[in-house]
Parts: structure tokens; sequence; C-alpha cells
């Protein structure tokens, strides 16, 4: 049965299009990997079949009573709720059932004897859908995901606003998973999660009977939970039975097939066109070389899709630092209450660490601390001599209303309007995306334009707080290389075992000296 019928989508941005005449149907239990370079439009997808956007042309369909949850990379919780109120609202619709069923309550003390019957037939319908829906067990039921997602070590009644990047995913995801809608759209779910949670949320969607479209550009959880791919690639959406590694065989050899298609009727093109030059003015040859000639009118001539730019990264190195990058001294972390028990941790030249754990137990405050930018709430920070230090967060900072030429010109002044194009179009940025304002950019694109401002800052100590987020797999591998590469120092908060394996010299758990229980 057809959940979802897109019809002839087309959609662009000015002058940029996304979607040329895109068609896809999704049916019950099809579990879709929605893939495609940064900036190939899988989010505004989303965002289309959702309705939160109006496309340029083209018809959207979901099949009647379809209930849709969707996790967004840019939802927002209300400033005031607690961890619990945003997990029960997972409820809400059984909540106004009771709500009308206490409401029919009230009127049955003045209800004439057919008014009665009408409400006992009422009330007895409402009795069953809350039953179904189990409605009397929802408080173990939060309880339930929110131990599985580490929420209850948070404690259910905090604040949201108080929660790390990824407490909140798992916030949303949580309220997402107890909705138990028919179809789940998830954008990029495993960003800002743990190993510990990943594998619980793979655990979940193998066995989702309902239907799901995941965006991520993490292979190795794709592969597990998907048995389609959708790939996004220059304004179409083409359809592939398997998983990730079997599209990439199909693909490269669909590839292959049109190469040698085209080349083949260039060829022709060409010998065409040279017999049509030599013998259009006899009269003898004449006819033959106009029949040629239509020949060449009619052909469908095939065209190859023009190659993506493909990012090229470089690290600039600045001078030797000393030989101590940094020591503390008996550091205890954290905002109003610690995070940490007293740190006495120290990092030499040359050494590539990285940091994992839990979410919320204070890895990017840690780098926040050795950074100075947080002051330490116990003990000290010592910074070893002639650092240069280069710092990625994990979210853009600004309004994001600067085009991304003006992002960089603003951190290099001195560049020229060719320097500043040529250093973002080695980040895998095209003409158009340049000259875009930064807030209408992909998350990947936006990732994009702050690495190329690390990239061009002479560093000999890079801090990296979730790098991988956002980016697409051409640009994982080649920032991997790059790290590889770099002759200085790396700290790096990840979370992606197969991004940091072979380049990680030193791997740090941070919940062996976390005060939060995991």
């Amino acid at each position: 049965m057809s959940i979802l019928n897109v019809e002839h989508l087309t959609h662009g941005f000015g002058d940029r299009a996304i979607f040329n005449d895109v068609s896809f149907r999704l049916l019950k239990g099809e579990h879709i990997g929605l893939i495609g370079a940064n900036g190939e439009g899988k989010s505004t997808f989303m965002n289309i079949i959702t309705g939160k956007l109006m496309p340029d042309e083209g018809k959207i369909e979901w099949a009647k009573n379809v209930r849709v949850g969707y996790l967004d990379q840019h939802t927002v919780l209300t400033a005031g709720m607690t961890i619990r109120q945003v997990l029960s609202s997972a409820f809400d619709f059984l909540y106004d059932l009771e709500n009308q069923m206490n409401e029919i309550c009230d009127k049955m003390g003045e209800a004439s004897p057919e008014e009665l019957e009408s409400y006992m037939e009422e009330l007895g319908t409402i009795q069953d859908l809350l039953t179904m829906h189990d409605f009397y067990m929802i408080d173990a039921k939060v309880e339930e995901v929110a131990r599985a997602l580490g929420l209850l070590d948070i404690g259910l009644d905090r604040d949201v606003t108080e929660l790390s990047g990824g407490q909140r995913t798992k916030v949303l995801l949580g309220k997402l998973l107890l909705e138990k809608p028919d179809i789940l759209l998830l954008d990029e779910p495993t960003n800002y999660l743990d190993a510990e949670h990943i594998e619980w949320l793979k655990r979940y969607l193998t066995e989702y009977e309902n239907a799901f479209i995941l965006i991520s550009h993490d292979i190795p959880f794709l592969n597990s939970v998907i048995n389609l791919i959708y790939h996004m690639d220059n304004q179409e959406l083409n359809r592939y039975v398997g998983d990730y590694d079997k599209f990439q065989e199909v693909y490269a050899m669909k590839k292959s097939q049109l190469e040698a298609a085209y080349n083949r009727q260039q060829k022709e093109i060409a010998d065409l066109k040279d017999f049509v030059a030599r013998n259009k003015a006899r009269v003898s040859t004449r006819n033959m070389a106009m029949s040629r000639q239509k020949k060449l009118d009619k052909m469908d001539v095939i065209e190859l899709a023009a190659d993506k730019p493909k990012p090229e990264f470089r690290f600039l190195e600045a001078r030797t630092p000393g030989r101590i990058i940094f020591e503390t001294k008996e550091l205890v972390i954290g905002y109003a209450e610690p995070l940490s028990k007293p740190l006495n941790l120290s990092m030499e030249r040359g050494q590539k660490i990285v940091l994992t754990g839990a979410n919320g137990i204070g890895k990017t405050t840690l780098l926040k601390s050795i950074l100075g930018l947080i002051p330490p709430l116990e003990g000290s920070v010592t910074q070893g001599d002639y650092l240069e230090i280069g710092y990625f967060e994990q979210e853009m900072s600004g309004s994001g209303d600067n085009s991304c030429i003006e992002e960089i010109w603003k951190e290099f002044p001195g560049f020229t309007q060719y320097e500043v194009r040529s250093a973002l179009a080695k980040c895998g940025l095209t003409t158009k995306h340049i000259e875009s304002k930064v807030k209408v950019l992909s998350g990947g694109e936006q990732a994009k334009v702050r690495l190329c401002k690390l990239l061009n800052k002479n560093t000999n100590i890079l801090l990296l707080d979730e790098p991988t987020n956002h980016l697409d797999v051409d640009a994982k591998t080649e920032l991997k290389r790059a790290l590889q590469e770099y002759k200085g120092s790396i700290l790096m908060v990840c979370h992606e075992p197969d991004f940091y394996e072979g380049l990680a010299t030193d791997v740090w758990d941070c919940t062996k000296w976390t005060t939060k229980v995991f």
C-alpha cells in the first residue's frame, strides 16, 4: 500500500535548481536511506513532503489518516518545559481524548435517555482508543524510552534549555519514538549521539515495523537498518534496492555504461558531421549528406553530468610549539555544578587525541575550558608555549545573514576576491553556494564554510568538536586524510570510530572522570 506519492516535483532557490521533475513513492514498511552529497536537497525534500515548504511545481499526496513523525536537524524545544513534559507531549492526542471523556461524563447527569445512549457509545469508543494506545501506561513507557536513550540519568525534571546539543536530539528522538507514527522521517539522527545510543537506535530501527526515511552520512549505521536507497544527484532521485554498498556497486556500473555509450555516440556524431561537411556541396552525394544531417538533428544526445567539485583539504601549519601543549592541575569543569572530578591531564606535541563518551558529560566543556572560554570551577589549565590554536565548533555562530564570501572575508580581510572564492571552492562549494547567504546552505555546506576558515589559518594545535557532523562521505574521507597528514597536534570530540581509527594516537574515555552517572 502506498503511504506517500510525490509526482513531478520541481523546486529551486533563486536561480539554483534543486529538483527537476522528481517522482517518488513510499510503500508500507519500506526502510529507505536518502543519500546524496551536501547541498543536493535531502533536507529540502523532507521539508517539502512534510508541508514546511511549498514546491514550485508538483503534487505531494499522503494516504488518509497517516501520522508522520519528523526529526529535523533544526527543531527548537520550548523553554521552560522539562524533559518529562516534552516526552509526555507525544501523547497529547490521548490527553485530548481523556478531556473529551470527562466532558461527556459531566453532561451525562442531565441527559435524556436518547442522549445518554449516544454518550455511552461515544465513551466506549474513546475508552477503547485509550486502552489500545496504552494510555494508562504512559508514565512507564516514557521511563522506558528515557532509560534507553540515557535521559533518566540527566533527570526527567531538567529544563530542556539546559541541555547540550546531543541531549536535545535524544529528547526529540524519544518523543518521536513514543508517538509511534506510521512513518518516521529522520534527518541525521546520529549527529550528537554517542556510540551506545547509536547502537540502541540501530536495534530499534532494524525491528521497526512501520516505514521510515533516513538521511545519514554514517554509512555503517545506514547499512545496518535500510533495505532501499534513494540517491539524490543532479536534480534527480533514483531508486536502488539493497544497502549503501550495493548501491555503490550498481551506481559505478551504471556510470561506466553511460560513459561508454557517450563515447560511442560522440564518435558517431563526429563521423556524421565529417561526412556532411565533405559531401553536402557535391550534387551526387548531397542527398546522402542531407540524410545524415537529419539523423544528427533527430539524435537524442547523451549528456554526462558535470563532476561534483571534490573537496581538497590541507591544513596550514604554524611554527613548532613547545613540548607540552597543555596541562591541567586539579581542574574541575562545569557551569553551575561540576561536570568532572579534579583532572590532571596533559597533552604533548604530536599527539592526536580523541575524546569519547556519552552526551552531556562535559567533552565540549573540557575543550572550552582548555581554550579559556569557560572559567574552571576549581584548579587550573596551563597552555604551552608558541601555540597557534584552530578551533572548530559544533554549530555555526551568528545569524547567517552574510554570504559565504563575506563570512571568509570577515576572517581574512587581506584576501583578494579570487583568493576567497578559491578557498571556498577547495572546500567543495560551487559558485552558487559561494554567493548564497550562509543560512540557506545545508548543514554540511555550513560545516565546509567553517572548515574553510580553519584551513586558511596557520595552526599547530586543532581543537575539533564533532567535525564530521553533517559532512558527506567524500568530505569525511578527505578530512580524515588531511588530519592524518597534519603534522600538528589534535584534540577532537568524535563519536565515529570509523573516522578516528588510523588517525588517533590516543583515545580518552571521558566517562572515567565525569561526575554524571551514565
